[in-house]
């Protein structure tokens, strides 16, 4: 690594953390904390330009670092283009109300300087959201629209937001200073929740009655959707893999878990039949929740027991624990299962594993372990905990927003704990093997919704043939490879490919092969896109 690259690569940061304020300030990075975003085309438009001269500097690179930049730079790019934000409206926090509301309350005020910038934050909501509502405008009158049921599902969380102004999440950090509380609360009632009104009342009145119907929810639906789709997909996967190929992917590998589910549907139920079995574990009162205070504490002693064995497996172990919280109650009607949040780079916010509590007892306990497993340990908070303590490294590489490589790795810890001997029984097998078949389902869904044009009736039977999810959680699902299109494919892309570097490197290197070394080298250098971790681990001697 030349100061050249470090240079491209603190150069790419502070362009893309001065574009995105508050996502600075959850990872710890000073200076942003009294700002929001700019929504504006011109605002998108200076950054677009800006990482396009990094990118050309750093795309002959044969450093590390300088590939990173590139793939980050030219990521960035394809995001930019794809114009998300003029037609994305959720209660998911991909959406731009939900996600100041998720995320807000997620900035730590531990001293005056701070929550005075969180004042100064909070007065800039309603411009933001002004924003926000002219780009929703330009996209509409560009045909770029939003999908109905969205916009009536944000419209909904804002309704539930706007009702409960006692327990505001705006108002829910703890700083012991009156004059602060006083003027937090009167900025709140005064300026932002009546922002948040019009906001909700433009969705419902203006927005909503363009809305795609869900019989065209796609990306394929909207202009210039094809080429929108390709960018989002090779932003989030790191590859040019076709639509086409991965929905074939996908459609292979759920064929290839049948004969896994009848062994041990057969060993549960006494039945081989996937449809049975899928059947027994939707229906069986036996596989859901008494209520959330049981989900968390199952969530707790599932990720003690992970963290027990890990040093078998890891050389490095993250330096601080992974903590356990419900989803914040405003969000979870329409937030997923569970989700990680890594800890900031300050030390002010540790990591967290949020499980949905929401409707605990339609939820599915057979996935509790795996999806543990997959968020907290071994999964991300080994993974972006381990990434945040590095040394020697610019910022960049441990922050690196490489979808295919997080997700892949967290998809990857999922068959890791089998190995690993940490599932409690073959009903938590059981659980593995359906987030084997969400995420494969989730390659043919994906592209089917954005790149064949389904309708998110297609998608919906799909998903209900092929995996053991109850109806919430599939429709949840859905609603959100709509919101989030190319997201869901990072997974089992990346899996994919961890699975192939790994199996190549035993191979090459014989008795010498470590699982242990493995592992702390793919954990090393931050996030990789998969091409250049490939490179780095056909570079390892063992």
């Amino acid at each position: 690594m030349t100061s050249g690259e470090t240079a491209l690569a603190d150069e790419l940061l502070d362009a893309l953390m001065d574009a995105d304020p508050l996502g600075a300030s959850l990872i710890g990075l000073p200076g942003y904390d009294d700002r929001l975003s700019d929504p504006s085309e011109e605002a998108e438009q200076r950054l677009r330009s800006k990482i396009a001269d990094i990118a050309a500097r750093a795309q002959d690179s044969a450093d590390v670092t300088g590939q990173v930049v590139a793939q980050q730079a030219r990521a960035a790019i394809d995001r930019i283009d794809s114009r998300m934000i003029e037609y994305t409206i959720s209660d998911f926090f991909v959406g731009p109300a939900a996600a100041l509301l998720t995320f807000l309350p997620m900035v730590a005020l531990p001293d005056a300087e701070r929550a005075k910038a969180y004042l100064t934050r909070l007065r800039a909501v309603p411009e933001h959201l002004d924003g926000v509502t002219e780009r929703h405008r330009a996209g509409i009158a560009a045909g770029r629209v939003p999908v109905r049921r969205l916009v009536d599902a944000a419209v909904a969380h804002l309704d539930r937001y706007l009702g409960s102004p006692d327990t505001d999440p705006l108002l829910s950090q703890q700083f012991d200073d009156a004059e602060f509380n006083a003027e937090r609360a009167r900025i709140v009632g005064d300026l932002v929740r009546p922002a948040f009104a019009r906001y909700r009342e433009t969705l419902a009145e203006e927005f909503a009655p363009h809305g795609r119907s869900d019989d065209r929810p796609g990306l394929c639906a909207l202009p210039d959707g094809e080429a929108a789709y390709a960018g989002l997909s090779r932003a989030h996967t790191t590859t040019d893999r076709t639509p086409e190929d991965l929905h074939q992917t996908g459609l292979d590998l759920i064929a290839a878990l049948r004969e896994e589910y009848a062994e041990i549907g057969e060993r549960v139920f006494g039945v081989r039949d996937q449809a049975e079995i899928f059947q027994r574990m939707i229906t069986d009162p036996a596989m859901r929740w008494r209520d959330g205070e049981e989900l968390l504490a199952h969530a707790r002693t599932t990720i003690e027991r992970a963290e027990a064995e890990a040093p078998k497996w890891f050389g490095t172990l993250p330096g601080q624990r992974c903590q356990v919280q419900p989803v914040p109650a405003a969000e979870a009607p329409g937030g997923p299962a569970a989700y990680y949040m890594p800890p900031s780079l300050d030390g002010l916010r540790p990591g967290v594993y949020f499980a949905n509590t929401d409707r605990a007892h339609e939820r599915d306990r057979f996935v509790a372990e795996v999806t543990a497993f997959h968020e907290a340990v071994p999964g991300h908070h080994f993974q972006l905990t381990i990434a945040q303590e590095l040394t020697g490294l610019p910022t960049l590489r441990k922050l690196a927003d490489v979808n295919a490589y997080t997700e892949g790795w967290g998809l990857y810890t999922e068959r890791l704990a089998e190995e690993m001997g940490l599932y409690s029984g073959d009903v938590d097998r059981l659980g593995m093997l359906s987030m084997d078949s969400l995420r494969a389902a989730r390659l043919v869904v994906d592209t089917g919704l954005h790149a064949k044009g389904w309708s998110r009736e297609q998608a919906l039977s799909y998903m209900r043939e092929n995996t053991p999810l109850s109806a919430l959680e599939i429709g949840n699902e859905v609603n959100r490879y709509i919101a989030y299109p190319g997201q869901a494919l990072s997974y089992m892309v990346g899996r994919l490919e961890i699975l192939r570097i790994r199996a190549a490197a035993k191979d090459r290197l014989g008795a010498a092969f470590d699982i242990r070394g493995f592992h702390d080298l793919v954990l090393g250098g931050g996030p990789l896109p998969l091409s250049v971790l490939a490179e780095v681990v056909e570079r390892w001697d063992g």
